[in-house]
């Protein structure tokens, strides 16, 4: 399932249009989004029954360049990181 299929999804269950539904998801989950903001600042959101979203600080590291495998370092970063709540797991691992 992709984004355009989400929001024909949303635009269904919300019995509103595809354009409506489509704003409500940027508002959400564009890079100009709630959760998107949020993270930016640091925040953690969290989803009841859902999940949790983060930003988390990555440690330097050493890697290998592909092209001459010369030794570098890797700054630090921070990436974002979801993890899937208790519902969510439950719902996933429910047996058909």
């Amino acid at each position: 399932m992709n984004k355009q299929d989400l929001v024909d999804a949303l635009a269904r269950k919300l019995a509103t249009s595809k354009a409506n539904a489509s704003k409500i998801m940027d508002a959400v989950f564009g890079p100009a989004g709630l959760i998107s903001q949020e993270l930016r600042k640091g925040n953690k959101v969290q989803i009841t029954g859902f999940g949790n979203f983060e930003a988390r600080r990555r440690a330097p590291r050493k890697g290998r360049d592909p092209q001459t495998g010369e030794a570098i370092n890797l700054k630090s970063t921070i990436v974002p990181s979801f993890r899937a709540g208790k519902g969510l797991k439950d719902l996933v691992n429910r047996k058909k």
